[in-house]
């Protein structure tokens, strides 16, 4: 009996010294499992990393050893010990290197990217309490998100402000619209409230997304479920007529994870009239860990929304301050779902493959302020549409990571398609106007302008080689073919408005990537590449009001160079990026005397600038941040009506574009001051009138304590006149008004559970 028990005590002492701890590690602002984080014992050799579900076992034989956990993009952790083990980390606040997923589909580190990408953290989301997207795109250096308005927007990333399709915004890698049909206001399809981080790629991308990845690519990243139970609720109002309410809720159950979160928002009597909004948007995701080989993703984000239109203001009422709309009826409603099913499997350490199907609806309704054309024979007497753009997309994408020993090397390769049948209608309508100039109302015929159906095949192929050469030195080789079927069936007769006769049409392209990155360590690098950008015309530029299709695809030829530096201590960083890219047959919007707007090919044009960022620790509390860029957009050959425009600069193309924000934060207080530049640019290809350009003055401040959360946000403190983007034709001279003086307040509470 005695030796028995000796048995049994040396068993268990075994066992003891043997023990096995398990933990997980979370991010400590979204509550999303981290996996590849690395777990090391500080007092023995051994160490784990988290798998897929963010978890790790440690073998360990003294139950008080510590560990340190570190992640890149994270402050690292040293703590003992404990069961049950769940460890949070904290983005670091300026972190030179980061995981990011854009430039290559896949995770990587950013200074491996030989490309110039920003990222927009959880942390400055949270700080900036941005009512609409532009709040939070304009921080990122050479992007000017153009506010028009209740999320209304158009963009400006290395290419002046325009309302074509060289911008890719997507959702996750998706994007949230068809190849063929672009929408310069698509951002109102993205629901704000269910982000992490947005990454912003500047330049061409077409080597990985095709077509339209030419001045930049958006993606929009959305939140994973927490591990522990989360609930948020906020609120907020405005002094200008908006209010707004968003929540989430997350929560893991064993192996599913579901999340679901959104907003409403709503407009009345804002500063200018007939400029009521409301939009709801929902997003639901849930996850599913198979096992350790397997992970099921599954997401859907549906909108719903309307608006009141406003258009421009001539010089008079603009300069006033009358901002009194000369549209009383135009308006834009949009409805869009889209869904994705994403399956993940790892076949063994060297091999992942990924495969995503998805489904899109949307429809955008308008009676629109710029299709209104002035009567040349009736000064009382305007003509209209009310028109509907409606697709379905069918789509899927697969993709396979294949990592080698030799040269560190990795392949991606892929393939997809997106079958998406659109529909395009459009009726006339008899518009009444008054002497002082205001569109009054209108009256409906039996008249069709446009009547189609297009059906909108992409197909595409595409691969990207990485390699370390020598130590230090990465190169990066990445080809994209794709093939664009547009089967156009037109309604209505040769004679009608839009009499473009029945056809298919193709476009093809090949757009090759070459880059490189080289790493001097001590958190210093270089890259350079050269890249392909191509844009083909899309269906309403291609057969809406035509009778015959005469517009080319455009192509871009990127050349581009830049690096990064990490200030010592962890203080910060800047990096910085030159660039050339010159367009051909670039589509450029041209607003004509009656007030509409037509689109054309230039024969050539020139895009160059250098780009910035800077974030520094002036003191553990105080960050100041400065993005911005110089550049210069103009004809290189572009002729109009006989007028030559070789060598002029392009309309609304303003040289700097800067923002600069300093930020204070001590005991969950926080104060911050922004500064947004744009400098004067010309309001005409023929560049004989300027827009003197705008400085605009931010602030925002806030409290946490504990669950609750209070915030207060001004826009515009000067209450200064200035114009989002100005325009000057024959017709006349056009202002789009920035939003006058605003305060937000808003209060918002957390609720975290625990496992």
């Amino acid at each position: 009996m005695k030796r028995f028990i000796l048995i049994v005590t040396g068993i268990l002492l075994f066992m003891q010294s043997r023990a096995q701890i398990n933990g997980s590690v979370i991010d400590a602002q979204t509550g999303e499992v981290l996996p590849g984080v690395n777990v090391q014992l500080l007092h023995q050799s051994k160490g784990s990393s988290t798998d897929a579900r963010g978890h790790f076992i440690l073998s360990t034989g003294k139950t008080e050893d510590s560990v340190q956990v570190s992640f890149i993009g994270y402050q690292s952790r040293k703590l003992t010990l404990q069961q049950p083990f769940i460890i949070s980390l904290t983005p670091k606040t300026a972190s030179l290197n980061e995981i990011i997923v854009t430039s290559s589909r896949d995770r990587q580190n950013r200074t491996d990217a030989p490309v110039a990408i920003s990222t927009i953290s959880t942390q400055e989301m949270r700080d900036t309490k941005a009512t609409s997207l532009e709040q939070l795109l304009n921080k990122v250096s050479g992007v000017y998100m153009v506010d028009l308005g209740n999320e209304q927007h158009t963009m400006a990333i290395r290419q002046p402000i325009g309302y074509k399709s060289l911008f890719l915004y997507m959702e996750d890698g998706i994007p949230i619209r068809t190849i063929g049909d672009f929408n310069h206001n698509a951002l109102i399809e993205i629901n704000m409230a269910a982000l992490k981080n947005i990454e912003v790629i500047r330049g061409p991308a077409s080597s990985l997304y095709g077509s339209e990845a030419v001045g930049g690519a958006v993606n929009f990243i959305t939140a994973a479920p927490s591990l522990q139970p989360a609930v948020k609720v906020q609120a907020e109002a405005s002094d200008r007529g908006y209010k707004r309410t968003d929540f989430n809720i997350s929560n893991t159950f064993n192996k599913a994870g579901i999340t679901i979160g959104g907003y409403y928002a709503d407009q009345r009597n804002g500063y200018m009239d007939h400029s009521d909004f409301h939009k709801l948007a929902l997003t639901l995701r849930a996850d599913y860990q198979i096992n350790e080989r397997n992970k099921w993703i599954n997401a859907a984000t549906l909108v719903n929304y309307y608006t009141d239109q406003v258009g421009g203001l001539d010089s008079t009422h603009f300069y006033n301050k009358d901002y009194r709309n000369f549209q009383t009826f135009s308006y834009r409603k949009v409805n869009a779902l889209r869904y994705r099913s994403t399956l993940e499997h790892t076949w063994d350490n060297t091999n992942h493959t990924t495969l995503t199907a998805f489904f899109r609806h949307n429809s955008i309704g308008q009676n629109p302020f710029y299709a209104l054309k002035n009567s040349a024979t009736d000064p009382l007497k305007a003509a209209g549409e009310i028109n509907d753009d409606s697709f379905n997309s069918y789509g899927l994408i697969i993709q396979h990571k294949k990592q080698f020993a030799w040269k560190n090397a990795s392949l991606i390769a892929g393939v997809s398609a997106d079958y998406s049948p659109a529909t395009y209608l459009a009726n006339y309508i008899d518009v009444t106007k008054n002497s002082a100039g205001y569109f009054t109302g209108y009256t409906k015929t039996d008249s069709v302008l446009t009547d189609y159906n297009a059906g909108l095949l992409n197909t595409a192929a595409y691969a990207q080689l990485d390699m370390e050469l020598v130590q230090g030195l990465k190169v990066l080789a990445a080809v994209r073919y794709d093939r664009m079927d547009y089967n156009f069936d037109n309604h209505l007769p040769p004679s009608a408005y839009t009499g473009a006769p029945d056809d298919r049409n193709n476009f093809n392209a090949l757009t090759p990537k070459l880059g490189l990155t080289y790493d001097f360590g001590r958190s210093r690098g270089l890259y350079a590449n050269y890249s392909v950008g191509f844009a083909p015309p899309n269906i309403s530029e291609l057969y809406d009001g035509v009778k015959v299709p005469v517009l080319k695809p455009a192509t871009y030829r990127n050349y581009e160079a830049g690096g990064w530096f990490g200030f010592a201590n962890d203080k910060g960083y800047a990096d910085v990026s030159v660039y050339k890219m010159n367009g051909t047959n670039e589509i450029i919007s041209v607003k004509l005397n009656d007030g509409s707007y037509e689109n054309r090919n230039t024969g050539g044009t020139t895009h160059r600038g250098i780009e910035w960022n800077v974030r520094y620790a002036v003191l553990r509390s105080l960050w100041i941040r400065s993005s911005g860029t110089y550049a210069e957009h103009f004809f290189n050959k572009y002729i109009e009506k006989g007028v030559v425009y070789d060598g002029n600069q392009m309309s609304g193309a303003p040289k700097v574009i800067m923002n600069t924000e300093l930020t204070w934060k001590l005991k969950g207080f926080r104060l911050s001051g922004e500064w947004q530049h744009i400098s004067r640019y010309y309001m005409d290809p023929q560049n004989t009138r300027y827009y003197k350009g705008y400085n605009l003055l931010n602030a925002r401040t806030g409290y946490a304590w504990r669950n609750i959360e209070c915030w207060m946000n001004c826009r515009n403190i000067g209450d200064i006149i200035y114009s989002t983007t100005s325009e000057k034709t024959a017709y006349g001279t056009t202002y789009r008004p920035g939003p006058k003086r605003t305060f937000n307040i808003g209060l918002a509470y957390t609720f975290t559970g625990k496992k």
